[in-house]
């Protein structure tokens, strides 16, 4: 496979310089592997969410989650979230759980 020259050089750098891997190939081997493993489970997951619809995380429950893996401030307060997620969802149907926590930290600042 080839790679395009700036590629290499800065695989070969991270190699010789920061000790990511034992060699350039070894590290572009476990880069074309590490990306090829979380597009299959991607879209294993999707056909999951595709044939269950139901058991899709909804922006609440992936809020509460995300501030529980962060040590966030609010992830005591999941039913507070999850207010604050139905209320961003409303305006914003596309929204991330950073944006609900941030949305949920305005809140409680302005109570505060």
């Amino acid at each position: 496979m080839r790679l395009p020259g700036p590629l290499r050089d800065a695989a070969a750098l991270a190699v010789s310089e920061l000790d990511l891997a034992p060699s350039t190939t070894i590290l572009t081997a476990n880069a074309l592997r590490a990306m090829l493993e979380a597009a299959v489970m991607q879209a294993v997951l999707d056909r999951h969410y595709q044939e269950y619809p139901q058991s899709r995380p909804s922006l609440a429950d992936l809020t509460v989650a995300a501030a529980e893996l962060d040590g966030h401030p609010l992830a005591g307060q999941p039913e507070f979230l999850r207010q604050s997620a139905a209320e961003v969802a409303q305006r914003h149907p596309g929204a991330a759980p950073e944006d609900v926590l941030l949305w949920a930290e305005a809140r409680a600042s302005a109570t505060a």
